[in-house]
């Protein structure tokens, strides 16, 4: 369990932002410190070789008119060599243009011949733009020369110590790991406020909905700090209010079914309990009653029945049973079957197909679902009216139309005719024996196809359905 909540800790976004935020603010003050250290120790030695060239250049000229490098013996001249030996902490070597040592403060190597490749160079190009950093010392050569005269007739090599500039460069450094010290610890304490701060309106959301889950049932949220939690709050919202209508709707779903299940029993009761309730009841009216017992059995069967292919179509696995078959063909089916029923009424059922049409569908349930629309099509219609049946298609859907002549539906339950046990004309829906299921089950089944239904409508002028379904159905 404890490996588990750090784990998760870990992996949560207030702990990345963390390590982020700590990264931004540690790693930029070790960068800039080790600049500035770095940028003082190269400021440091430009300033002290520019100051020993300086020196050595004056002294160059000293050299050149006290005739140094054939007489090393002017007591000035040591005496400068000297002295600017021991104010840089270093080692002088003068050497004359046959690479002899003239003079060494170290008094070690004079007499002797000195061939470096910087001495040649210096001798060649006459410049002394050349030093280089060995351990804590600094070398360079300086050309002996008089200023009115270019040839280079003898050479400096200096070396100054680096020592000093070391010291304060360790000092630095060591006030840099304290300044460093101090801004991680700064980083530590805005990383835990600022990661607290950016994550609470994600905490906020997340509370929302495990309360949600816990089944507290709350108002819409809202939390505008972000734009992305704004995004989230408003996609939960929107889900919250589905939820809402989903609850309702089941509690109304609930209900109606059990309106529409104790109707046909209440009624039942009251028939058996006059038939109970009369002594010597006439055959007549022995057998009416029976009738409408039987009735009402029936009608509590087709409630049954279309309740059973709802929970049926409701699965999301629910088996469809596809076959390659002609549209033209099922359609004539369907209205063959149902003529006897419109010419009771003198009813047209007329059938336009603009094209042959083939498509993969189930046989069964597309012909319930198209037959329940011609059903009602013909039920609601005015005698003497028409239902016109429609067939086209393009090169990726078919298109089926039922239109009518019929009574049509207000406008204001346009909206709900797909809605279960939902009923434009109760009343006469009853008397023609209508379950308030039919619309629903159609619905089901065209979106089992990958289809669509939509209805037209108005008032005293009749309705049209119009369906588009695919051509070739894809699991």
């Amino acid at each position: 369990m404890v490996t588990k909540k750090k784990t998760k800790f870990f992996k949560s976004l207030r702990f990345r932002i963390f390590i982020i935020l700590i990264i931004l603010g540690i790693v930029p003050g070790i960068i800039v410190t080790q600049l500035m250290i770095h940028y003082y120790e190269n400021q440091a030695v430009e300033v002290s070789v520019s100051a020993v060239r300086t020196e050595c250049a004056i002294l160059c000229d000293q050299i050149i008119k006290e005739n140094y490098l054939n007489d090393s013996s002017s007591e000035a001249v040591n005496s400068k060599l000297e002295l600017l030996s021991n104010v840089y902490g270093g080692r002088i070597l003068v050497v004359d243009r046959d690479f002899k040592i003239v003079r060494d403060t170290y008094h070690v190597e004079e007499g002797r011949t000195l061939v470096s490749s910087k001495v040649i160079r210096c001798f060649k190009n006459g410049d002394s733009d050349e030093f280089k950093k060995i351990g804590q010392m600094i070398e360079l050569v300086v050309p002996v020369k008089s200023a009115d005269v270019s040839q280079v007739q003898g050479a400096m090599l200096v070396n100054i110590s680096e020592s000093e500039i070391a010291a304060i460069a360790g000092d630095l450094e060591q006030k840099g790991i304290l300044i460093i010290c101090i801004i991680i610890v700064l980083s530590l304490f805005l990383a835990y406020i600022l990661s607290t701060v950016l994550v609470k309106p994600l905490a906020r959301v997340t509370k929302a909905i495990e309360d949600l889950t816990d089944g507290y049932q709350q108002d819409e949220i809202s939390v505008p700090d972000y734009t992305e939690t704004e995004l989230i709050t408003d996609a939960f919202n929107k889900m919250l209010a589905r939820m809402k209508v989903l609850d309702e709707s089941r509690s109304e779903f609930v209900s109606n079914v059990s309106h529409e299940l104790k109707t046909p029993m209440t009624s039942m009761k009251v028939l058996a309990d006059s038939l109970v309730g009369q002594q010597g009841v006439p055959e007549d009216l022995y057998q009416e009653f029976m009738r409408d017992i039987t009735a009402e059995i029936d009608r509590e069967n087709r409630i049954i029945t279309d309740l059973l292919t709802l929970v049926k179509m409701d699965k999301k696995n629910a088996d469809l049973q596809i076959q390659h078959m002609s549209i033209n063909q099922l359609l004539e089916d369907i209205l063959k079957r149902l003529r006897p029923i419109a010419d009771k009424r003198n009813i047209d059922l007329i059938l336009d197909s603009f094209r042959p049409v083939e498509a993969d569908v189930d046989e069964l349930k597309f012909t319930s679902a198209i037959s329940n629309l011609v059903e009602n099509a013909i039920k609601y219609n005015v005698d003497d009216g028409w239902v016109r049946v429609s067939l086209d298609a393009d090169h990726k859907f078919f298109y089926v139309t039922v239109a009518d002549s019929g009574m049509g539906i207000p406008e204001d339950s346009l909206s709900r005719i797909f809605e279960r046990f939902y009923r434009v004309d109760k009343s006469h829906s009853r008397e023609i024996g209508g379950t308030g299921l039919g619309l629903a089950i159609t619905r089901s089944t065209i979106g089992m196809h990958h289809g669509v239904i939509k209805v037209f409508s108005k008032e005293g002028e009749g309705t049209t359905f119009s369906v588009r379904v695919p051509l070739s159905y894809i699991p």
